[in-house]
């Protein structure tokens, strides 16, 4: 008998939790998948422009990494070993440090966290606040670093964080250099300066309010709000800014790494080196693993400080492996770079075709398309107001059509394309083109 999307879509509303997301906007049951394409239980294939959110790095069931997994299973290894060294283990940190710049790698140390990102955030928390003794921590505006209790203290999202209380403490939001909608109202350079200036002024003044930091922890590119990249320079002032002042900088990679932006990893464009690297996601190979990769220096908890049953999974480690391997001999960060410039082109040219596309922006194949309402007054920068419903309508019209995206910013009002890295110009082409028909399609239904 085949059965229907809503079947199971009906059998996942009933049992699953009410805090479900991803069906609700992506309502799909999914029966085979390979490379850029998944196809639903009724035959129906799409392009996924989703990627288990970055973690496809090279799509889905590559074979490299079915064959890594098949190895694993075929050597009788340990599939669950805490934190036990295994001849797996030591290749993947050999990989893992080998992608690394040299002047990090040469000084790091890694921790493996329970498998998610948001664990490897809780970790580097409590690495910071050991290693200085100091209890405060700097994030940002628009930032997204995890639902768990530490991490979503550090997120800006005010929704998932309102129900919840006595979170974190001594956590304080500075700041973050967005061009489209400037917290100064400024724009452009002199926008960036002033929060540069904003930072520097809060750590020099006796009387901010503010204890001197364990840490900062920052995303060069912000995904989950808004695909915002922060520009080099300013990258590199607040690097400057944190060594003089000794908090050392947690830069989350975990939706960024391995290759999406354009480089290996992301702190790369700046030509910085952060003191604590977060990772996870494409990590694993499209299994579930997280690290933390830090500098010696900051190695001053003790044994047992930071712990996770499942941070030995052998799968994912030898996964992982081949991915990284696969991305680095085959450069498909250089890859990501191109088609991310190629589709990055063509949305633009569908924003010149259309009323609703405020701002295109990203870095490699982490693209956002932010959708307004010019029907309402702009503010004093030209920039007008979020539009979440024709967004919302333009994912519909998108998913209708074979294409999968999925939304984030403010307001949910940003169209996220984050394709895996072995797409090609064809691809790019075709998902172009659904998704200009998705825009006017939706433009004209919000019209009527």
């Amino acid at each position: 008998m085949v059965l229907r999307n809503d079947h199971y879509l009906a059998n996942q509303e009933r049992r699953e939790s009410n805090a479900r997301s991803y069906p609700r906007r992506i309502p799909i049951a999914i029966k085979e998948a390979n490379g850029i394409f998944v196809k639903d239980v009724e035959g129906k294939v799409y392009y996924d422009c989703l990627s288990g959110a970055g973690t496809l790095a090279l799509g889905h069931n590559h074979p490299v990494v079915i064959e890594a997994i098949r190895q694993v299973l075929d050597s009788r290894l340990p599939l669950h070993t805490l934190d036990l060294t295994t001849p797996v283990k030591d290749e993947f940190i050999e990989e893992l440090f080998a992608s690394l710049p040299k002047s990090f790698a040469s000084r790091a140390k890694v921790q493996f966290c329970s498998p998610s990102g948001a664990d490897a955030v809780e970790a580097a928390i409590k690495l910071v606040k050991t290693a200085t003794g100091r209890r405060t921590l700097f994030s940002f505006h628009g930032a997204f670093h995890g639902m768990t209790h530490g991490a979503l203290s550090l997120t800006g999202n005010l929704a998932p964080k309102q129900p919840i209380a006595n979170l974190m403490p001594d956590v304080h939001f500075l700041p973050y250099p967005y061009a489209y909608r400037c917290p100064f109202n400024l724009g452009g350079t002199l926008g960036e300066q002033t929060g540069i200036h904003y930072i520097k002024r809060v750590l020099n003044d006796p009387e901010s309010g503010i204890a001197p930091p364990a840490g900062m922890i920052m995303e060069i590119v912000q995904g989950e709000g808004g695909v915002i990249p922060a520009p080099d320079n300013w990258v590199q002032s607040v690097r400057s800014i944190t060594r003089e002042h000794k908090v050392p900088l947690i830069v989350d990679e975990v939706q960024t790494g391995f290759g999406r932006t354009g480089k290996l990893f992301a702190f790369e464009h700046a030509g910085i080196i952060p003191d604590v690297l977060v990772l996870s996601k494409s990590i694993g190979g499209s299994l579930p693993l997280a690290v933390v990769v830090y500098d010696q220096s900051l190695d001053q908890w003790s044994p047992g400080a930071h712990t996770g049953t499942f941070r030995g999974n052998q799968m994912a480690m030898a996964a992982g492996i081949a991915t990284i391997r696969f991305i680095r001999d085959n450069r498909l960060e250089v890859n990501a770079a191109q088609m991310g410039e190629r589709l990055m082109s063509r949305l633009k040219s569908i924003q010149n075709e259309s009323t609703c596309i405020g701002d295109v922006r990203g870095r490699g194949l982490l693209i956002g398309v932010e959708i307004v309402n010019t029907q309402r007054e702009p503010d004093s920068l030209g920039s007008y107001p979020a539009y979440p419903e024709l967004a919302r309508q333009i994912q519909r019209e998108s998913f209708n059509r074979g294409l999968i995206l999925e939304l984030g910013g403010r307001h949910g009002s940003v169209v996220r394309f984050l394709p895996p890295l072995i797409i090609t110009g064809e691809q790019v082409e075709h998902i172009s083109a659904v998704f200009a028909e998705a825009v006017q399609a939706a433009e004209k239904k919000m019209a009527d």
